[in-house]
């Protein structure tokens, strides 16, 4: 196996599984919101902006995960 092809793999893995666990990350921020909104829907107001920021957070890691790949491809 050749350094190119290590590279190449390495930031493969590195998108995939950087991917896998904000997705999950993502929908179970999403189905607690729908759900404490479902239980009670006076307090969306409450609930918009905590949601709003763990979904920016979780975001914000497979964008870690896709500037990573990207580094571990180039250099």
């Amino acid at each position: 196996m050749t350094p190119e092809a290590v590279k190449l793999l390495a930031a493969g893995l590195a998108i995939g599984l950087g991917a896998l666990g904000p997705g999950i990350g993502l929908g179970l921020i999403g189905s607690g919101a729908m759900q404490a909104l479902g239980r009670n829907p006076d307090a969306s107001d409450k609930i918009f902006v905590p949601f709003i920021l763990s979904l920016a957070f979780t975001e914000a890691i497979g964008i870690y995960a896709l500037v990573m790949a990207l580094i571990i491809k180039f250099v």
